[in-house]
């Protein structure tokens, strides 16, 4: 019998979310509740004629296009397939046997992943209130640890801590432990954050920001992420990104989604103002949901015999909404924001669920 590798064998697949059947309405995995900009998918149409050419290795336009918009010096960004791609890469480059990766208790799922694929040991500070605390990961810290990972805002808490809480854990940690600051949702909360304080971080040489095209650019399909990255932290995961990483089709895409920023904040903003509504009608159901600065909400029951009962019956009305368990969070199900009518429907078996 063919078997893997010792530590292949034992590990688990990256849970992906249960997506139902062709009849079922997911709310399970935080996508665009609106298309992708017009102007971005019009693109696609003179990219269509260069298919038979490998995509440039260099993402030159879209390179360009995040530097354009974020004033960041182009060559030190890197493009992955989503920044999962990015995330995994900067783990196997940074990370062995023996060696620590340190998360938050409600940490974004696939670094534990990467961790266990790079053969080094994951270790999780504790969270309070489903959020991120600094004075925990800096107690966490040990002489193992070479990479810190703080998803910000989070998933699947939605939560945010602020630009000063991320300088001040740059501040606390050692010099040769890696920050990486994912900042997937982060189109929701640049209002609240300024980026450029967080992208500055890059000059010191020991920081790492991830960002994608997947939520707020409506792009999930196309896989397309990037990250800015100190220049010698560049060069080491340059070499484990796949040369052909992202297709000609989504570079293009991306690069006319990314400098179309009034689309995308109309978006956001469109996507804020559900969201809100939302929230604030569950909770005058008695559930609890944590302020969200993302394109989801977290519903948090009673226990976690309540939360089966609900997710059962918005199965039931093929309604698919996330189900925390492998977070530690049994009690909670995670709402992605949807069309007016989806949430409506949601609404309606919340409703009578509780009355």
């Amino acid at each position: 019998m063919i078997k893997p590798v010792p530590h292949v064998g034992v590990m688990a697949a990256y849970a992906l979310a249960d997506l139902g059947d062709e009849n079922t309405v997911s709310l399970a995995q935080n996508e665009s509740a609106f298309p992708a900009s017009p102007t971005a998918l019009a693109s696609a149409k003179e990219a269509l004629g260069k298919t038979p050419l490998y995509p440039d290795p260099e993402w030159t336009d879209l390179r360009n296009a995040i530097s354009e918009i974020h004033g960041l010096d182009p060559v030190n960004i890197l493009c992955g397939a989503g920044s999962m791609e990015l995330i995994g890469c900067l783990v196997w480059a940074f990370a062995g046997t023996g060696d620590e990766v340190l998360g938050t208790e409600y940490g974004y799922a696939f670094v534990a992943s990467a961790v266990a694929q790079a053969e080094a040991d994951y270790i999780q500070a504790s969270e309070f209130d489903l959020t991120v605390s600094v004075d925990e990961i800096l107690t966490t810290v040990t002489g193992k640890t070479k990479i810190v990972f703080v998803c910000n805002p989070g998933n699947p808490t939605g939560t945010l801590i602020s630009n000063n809480e991320i300088l001040r854990l740059r501040d606390g940690l050692p010099s040769d432990v890696i920050l990486v600051i994912d900042q997937a949702y982060a189109e929701f909360s640049d209002g609240q954050n300024d980026p450029a304080e967080i992208f500055a971080l890059i000059e010191h040489g020991d920081t790492v920001v991830t960002r994608t095209f997947s939520k707020a650019y409506g792009l999930a399909g196309l896989r397309a992420g990037w990250g800015y990255f100190p220049p010698e932290i560049v060069s080491e995961v340059r070499k484990l990104l796949n040369p052909n990483n992202i297709s000609i089709l989504s570079q293009a895409i991306s690069a006319e989604a990314m400098r179309d920023q009034a689309y995308m904040k109309d978006v956001v903003a469109k996507t804020e103002a559900i969201r809100d509504s939302f929230a604030e009608q569950v909770r005058a159901l008695g559930i609890t949901v944590p302020q969200s600065h993302t394109n989801f909400v977290l519903l948090c029951f009673e226990n976690v015999e309540t939360a089966q009962a609900v997710d059962s019956a918005l199965r039931e009305e093929k309604l698919l909404l996330r189900g925390m368990g492998g977070y530690g969070l049994g009690h909670c199900l995670r709402a992605t924001i949807s069309d007016p009518s989806v949430i409506e429907r949601v609404l309606c078996v919340l409703q009578r669920m509780r009355p």
